[in-house]
């Protein structure tokens, strides 16, 4: 049996891993942070070959030489009277599943209690006492039901419920806490006499259940190792501490310390950066060695007892920031302790999440009334006064801007339309009642990095929202906590907020880290603005994959202008508001083309139905009407024949109806207008020296004809539609430039688009798989209305996901098929996915395996992807080593 107890001590430590296998985890614990040459408290361990077969072995002779090793480090004699030392023993099994009682206290006996006491006081004695009785209580306990003694099993029960009830008891005197015979009397004869029998007694008893119990396989060990107290004079205190600020990251200490205290249990703590300087100083010592090893925060308890620091334990820490890992990771980054791949691996996707949003201080909402559940629709946090439509929203914000007020608002609506982008850039956060994750409130929320919240049951009367019983009216404060993971949550009233801070918090040094694994694949940007392109960039977009042109008209001072447009009935009137319209979108797409310079740009041109544009209100019809008849007196044209062509415009199913490149079809002159100022754009630029690459989309292709047409043009029986090839070369002409290699390419979002991608391909130089239509069209389902009845298809298993954030294998079908159809027609087709499914890893690998070039996502969710993208990387290069 010699061979199989094992010594450690700071510096001296187990490294043949036959016998680490025969220490459970505690043992390997111990050894590792031996290993350290931390001030860990010696001991000694008694492997899994012996240690539940020790019923016959005398063990005194075996203990006794480790326990002389122990003397020569702490000083003090197991068994001896006036200063014993204590010891714990910690089962030590092999699967972290299986737990086991806390054993403390051995070497208090009749013989040893006064001369502890001494040290700690009476009532602090037979306390430990009980804690050591209670110990032994629970093993015999656990044999007795492994035996089956049914009516032993019930006494020990009995008496241990007592017992936990003394010892929970802050009122219990030293006379009741001494009165421990009848618990004695359940235990071993002999187990209060003498330190050596009371430990043999244990052990063996431990071994016994181990023997008894089907879940040790002769696999669990034993530790012995001596106790410290923290309340052992003044010159002895205990603390707990993390290994840097859990919040922040900054490298400081964080916790406290409790002098000449047991534990913090009722003690008064202090500040650990306050414990004497030469502790302080050993501590932040013992922090960056257990930093530097586990390469994360840990958090660490210490004992100084009589002087003598000593490390009692440390362990994983769960409730800590994506921030103070970041920096943690940048830091021993910056001195390789990792590397790159590292740190890459080591944050999880989801975690960027929480450093991209603000976060709600849960300390600040404990008076506040809170109102669970609902649907993601962007993550975060926002706090503002409620409003009920873009108009109210958008007035009450004027207002607050021009009396210095609290400019903090919610938008609140059933469903967000196009006429709504405007109100939601201004407010801070999105509560709807239709749709989920793909409806329009979430997809544009996600994209101005707003918050989103899809609120089903709520129900919107007039100015107030109606949730259960709650009444919301509009100018209430209200927060909108909307976590990645966890339900979210609404709180009435103002909580406090937790803002992120890229350029503190480390995220821009991580997106560089991130970017040194990125390759052949990458990740562009869903931007139509110049801010949203800023921060794009900022976060390492390699571009722009979808520039949405409709969300530009929306401004206050464009969208009568191109509603005058729409509602022309002549050429000749479009042209003209058109010509209007030129500049504006000529300098939306310069400052475009210049923030990404030398990065690819892709210019989906009009997309959005025509109805979108127009008046959805009286307000918003009366202020048409004033735009189009400025002059009082002067009618160019009726109210009411403003009201009968917008009326002309309606349509039953309008995201399958007159959209698009259908649009081109019927009014040639738009596309016309935007590709020109695009390309003045473009050799504006090349004048200034500027690197530009335009790519341009053309939306909802259905067949190679369409494409064809808008590319080439054609003439017929009078009427012609002007191709974009022939509109760029005017340009050109006219600005005497050189011409720039562009792309046209089309976005792919109807099955018969996929399917046709061989033919497409002979006129596309790209594709762009729009998922969120071309799920869809694919599958049937409304992403505005399928959360309706989501959650009966989610009890019934009749879809794995939600379609709309999880790819369909039906649509992954058909982008592969589209895939192989476009690149045997054209071998370097580029490929990209531009959707808010491109922010999800699961989909971001079937995109790289399918073999497409990028996704296009989003600004907010640029370092999610990117992090997916770099991961899978280092994973493929790790499969081929």
């Amino acid at each position: 049996m010699k061979n199989n107890i094992h010594f450690f001590k700071q510096g001296e430590f187990i490294n043949n891993q036959d016998i680490l296998d025969k220490i459970g985890i505690r043992g390997r614990g111990a050894m590792e942070l031996a290993s350290l040459d931390l001030p860990i408290l010696p001991g000694f361990i008694i492997d899994a070959d012996v240690a539940s077969h020790l019923d016959k072995e005398s063990l005194k002779k075996y203990l006794e030489p480790q326990f002389k090793k122990i003397k020569e480090i702490k000083g003090k004699d197991f068994g001896n009277q006036d200063d014993p030392l204590l010891v714990k023993i910690v089962v030590s099994p092999n699967l972290a599943v299986v737990s086991y009682p806390t054993l403390h206290n051995y070497g208090l006996t009749r013989d040893t209690l006064n001369g502890f006491n001494k040290f700690v006081g009476e009532h602090f004695g037979y306390h430990e006492v009980q804690f050591l009785i209670k110990g032994n209580l629970e093993i015999e306990l656990k044999i007795a039901e492994l035996e089956g003694r049914k009516k032993d099993f019930d006494t020990i029960r009995k008496a241990l419920g007592k017992l936990r009830r003394e010892l929970s008891s802050s009122k219990s005197t030293t006379q009741e806490i001494i009165n421990i015979d009848e618990y004695l009397a359940l235990l071993p004869e002999g187990f209060f006499d003498d330190a050596y029998t009371q430990l043999e007694l244990a052990l063996k008893r431990i071994s016994h259940m181990l023997n008894l119990d089907e879940l040790d396989d002769d696999d669990t060990a034993i530790l012995i190792q001596p106790m410290v107290y923290g309340n052992f004079g003044k010159d002895s205190s205990s603390g707990n501490y993390y290994t840097r600020n859990v919040v922040t990251g900054e490298q400081v200490l964080q916790g406290d310390f409790y002098q000449n205290e047991f534990d913090s249990i009722g003690a008064s703590g202090k500040n650990i950066t306050q414990i004497e300087p030469v502790y302080l100083k050993r501590l932040q010592t013992i922090a960056k060695t257990i930093e530097d090893h586990f390469k994360e925060i840990r958090y660490l308890r210490f004992t100084i007892e009589n002087k003598n620091l000593w490390l009692i334990e440390q362990r994983a820490v769960v409730n800590k920031s994506t921030q103070a890992d970041i920096k943690l990771l940048l830091e021993l980054l910056n001195r390789k302790v990792i590397d790159n791949k590292y740190m890459i691996k080591a944050i999880k996707t989801e975690q960027l999440h929480e450093i991209l949003h603000p976060v709600v201080n849960l300390q600040s909402t404990k008076k506040l009334h809170c109102l669970e559940g609902g649907i993601s629709g962007a993550p975060g946090a926002a706090i503002g006064k409620i409003y009920f439509s873009t108009e109210d929203l958008i007035d009450a914000h004027k207002l607050a801007l021009q009396y210095g007020e609290d400019t903090r608002f919610i938008l609140c609506l059933s469903a967000s339309f196009a006429e709504d982008v405007k109100a939601i850039e201004v407010a801070h956060g999105i509560l709807s009642s239709e749709g989920g994750y793909a409806a329009h409130a979430s997809v544009v929320a996600r994209q101005y990095g707003k918050v989103s919240l899809v609120k089903n049951e709520m129900k919107i009367r007039g100015k107030k929202a109606i949730i259960g019983k709650t009444i919301i009216k509009e100018g209430d404060y209200i927060t909108l906590n909307v976590p990645h993971y966890g339900d979210p949550q609404i709180f009435l009233g103002e909580a406090k907020l937790i803002e992120p801070d890229f350029h503190s918090s480390g995220l821009l040094e991580f997106i560089n880290v991130i970017k040194t694994q990125i390759t052949d694949f990458h990740v562009r940007a869903n931007s139509d603005n110049p801010k949203d392109a800023e921060l794009a960039k900022l976060f390492g977009a390699d571009g722009i994959g979808l520039c949405r042109t409709e969300h530009m008209f929306f401004d206050e001072k464009r969208i009568n202008v191109f509603r005058e447009m729409i509602i022309s009935d002549s050429g000749a009137e479009r042209l003209k508001a058109l010509s209007k319209l030129k500049p504006m979108q000529r300098s939306d797409f310069y400052k475009l083309f210049k923030i990404m310079i030398g990065k690819p740009v892709t210019i989906r041109l009009l997309d959005a139905p025509l109805h979108e544009f127009l008046p959805h209100n009286d307000s918003e019809m009366s202020d048409f009407v004033k735009f189009i008849n400025p002059t009082k007196g002067k009618v160019r044209i009726p109210e009411k024949e403003i009201r009968a062509r917008c009326e002309t415009l309606d349509e039953f199913n309008p995201m399958l109806g007159h959209r698009g490149c259908r649009i081109a079809i019927s009014y040639p002159e738009i596309y016309e207008m935007q590709v020109t100022a695009l390309f003045e754009a473009v050799y504006s630029l090349q004048k200034e020296g500027i690197n530009v690459q335009p790519e341009i989309m053309v939306p909802l292709i259905m067949n190679e004809q369409e494409l064809k047409i808008i590319m080439y043009g054609k003439n017929i029986e009078g009427q012609s539609i002007r191709g974009l090839l022939d509109i760029e070369e005017s340009v050109r002409l006219q600005m005497e430039a050189k011409k720039v290699d562009y792309k046209i390419g089309t976005m792919i979002e109807l099955p018969c688009a996929a399917l046709s991608a061989g033919e497409i391909a002979r006129y596309a130089e790209f594709f762009s798989f729009g998922t969120n239509d071309l799920t869809q069209t694919t599958i049937g389902l409304s992403r505005d209305d399928f959360n309706n009845f989501m959650p009966d298809y989610t009890q019934f298993d009749i879809l794995e996901n939600n379609p709309f954030q999880m790819l369909n294998r039906n649509v992954k079908e058909l982008i592969s098929i589209a895939h192989q159809r476009g690149r045997m027609t054209r071998p370097n087709l580029k490929l990209g996915l531009c959707g808010e499914h491109g922010a999800i890893p699961e989909n971001i690998r079937f995109c790289m395996e399918t073999g497409l070039n990028y996704v296009s996502c989003s600004a907010f969710s640029i370092p999610i992807a990117n992090l997916a993208i770099a991961q899978l990387n280092i994973e493929r290069e790790e499969a081929r080593a």
